[in-house]
C-alpha cells in the first residue's frame, strides 16, 4: 500500500448514548456499521462534511453484525448514496438486515425466555420500527475469507469471528492491520457491565484467532467497552490496548464459563432473584447491575452456556 488509509471514528447521538461508525477514507470510501435510522443524517453527514467528504461519496457499507444499533441506519445510508453503495454482511446475520421480525424472534428464542415481560416482544418490535430505517437485501453476502477492493491498492479482508452473533465479522485494512470488530470483543461489556455473546465456544475461539492470528495494530470497537475496574476503553485502541482488551476478554469469558458450568451442574431453579435462574452466577461474579435492561447481555450469554451444556453428550 503506497500510503496509509485514514480511519475516522464518527459518533452519532442516541439518547444518552453515542453510536460509533467508522469512515475508511479510501478511493471508494467505506462506512463500517451504520448506527440507527437517524445516524446517517445526524452523525455521518456532518462529520463527513467536516472532512471535506459527502455522504453521497460512500461506496461501501460494511456491517460487522446484525444488531439494530449497527444495521439500523443501513437502508437510510444506502438511499443517501443514491443506492450506489454496496452493502456487505455475513450470510448468518443477513436475516436481521432483511427482516425486523428476525429481531423479535431472536429476543423470544433467548433472553426473552428469562425476562418474564409479557410486553417484551411488542417492545422489541416497536424498537425495530423506530430505529431500523428499512428492511433490505444486502448486495454482498460474505462467509469470511473474502477480499474487498476499495479502489486503488486499498483492500479489506473479511474474517469470520462468530460468538457475539453467528455472523460477526472482522474487516481488516490490508497492509496496515487496522481491524474493525463491531461488538465481537466485549471485555466486561458496555453500559450493562456484562459481556454479551450468544455462542460462548465460538466467542472463545474468535478471541483466540484475533489475538494470535490477526494481532491488530489498531482495534476499532463498536462501543466503549469496560475494563475490570469499570473504566471504559475508547473505541480506537492501539496495539498494546488491543492486546490487553483481547487478553482481558479471554480471562473474563473463562470466569463466566466456570461460574456458568457450576450453576448448570447444580441444576437450575427458579427463585425470586432478578437473575433467576442464574443467580449463583451473578453472586459468584459479583455482578449487581440490572440484567433486564436491553439488550440484557447477562441472559443472552448465560442462555448460550445453557444451550451448549445441554447439547453435550
Amino acid at each position: 500500500m503506497a500510503s496509509e488509509v485514514k480511519i475516522h471514528p464518527i459518533v452519532s447521538p442516541w439518547g444518552r448514548f453515542g453510536l460509533y461508525t467508522f469512515f475508511i477514507d479510501a478511493p471508494e470510501p467505506a462506512i463500517v456499521d451504520t448506527g440507527i435510522a437517524s445516524s446517517p443524517a445526524e452523525g455521518m453527514a456532518p462529520a463527513l462534511e467536516a472532512l471535506g467528504r459527502r455522504i453521497e461519496d460512500i461506496r461501501w457499507i460494511l456491517l460487522t453484525h446484525g444488531h439494530i444499533d449497527h444495521i439500523g441506519g443501513a437502508h437510510a445510508l444506502w438511499e443517501a448514496t443514491g443506492r450506489k453503495a454496496k452493502v456487505v454482511i455475513h450470510e448468518d446475520d443477513a436475516p436481521l438486515l432483511r427482516s425486523r421480525q428476525a429481531h423479535v424472534d431472536d429476543y423470544l428464542h433467548a433472553r426473552g425466555t428469562y425476562l418474564g415481560d409479557p410486553e417484551g416482544a411488542a417492545k422489541v418490535a416497536a424498537a425495530t420500527h423506530a430505529v431500523i430505517s428499512g428492511e433490505m437485501e444486502p448486495t454482498i453476502l460474505v462467509r469470511g475469507g473474502e477480499t474487498l477492493s476499495l479502489g486503488g491498492d486499498v483492500t479489506v479482508s473479511v474474517h469470520s469471528i462468530p460468538g457475539h452473533t453467528p455472523g460477526s465479522v472482522a474487516y481488516v485494512v490490508d497492509g496496515q492491520n487496522d481491524v474493525f470488530v463491531g461488538d465481537a470483543v466485549q471485555v466486561h461489556g458496555a453500559a450493562n457491565g456484562f459481556p454479551g455473546y450468544s455462542d460462548p465456544e465460538a466467542y472463545r475461539t474468535s478471541l483466540r484467532y484475533l489475538r494470535e492470528q490477526i494481532r491488530p495494530r489498531h482495534l476499532y470497537l463498536g462501543h466503549p467497552y469496560r475494563r475490570a475496574d469499570g473504566v471504559a476503553y475508547g473505541v480506537e485502541l492501539d496495539r498494546d490496548q488491543a492486546a490487553e482488551a483481547l487478553r482481558e476478554s479471554t480471562d473474563i469469558e473463562s470466569s463466566v464459563h466456570h461460574a456458568a458450568h457450576r450453576c448448570l451442574c447444580q441444576g437450575l431453579g427458579e427463585t425470586d432473584s432478578v437473575y433467576s435462574p442464574f443467580a449463583s452466577v451473578a453472586d459468584e461474579l459479583g455482578y449487581d447491575a440490572d440484567p433486564t435492561l436491553e439488550p440484557s447481555p447477562f441472559f443472552t450469554t448465560l442462555h448460550g452456556y445453557r444451550t451448549q451444556f445441554t447439547q453435550k453428550p
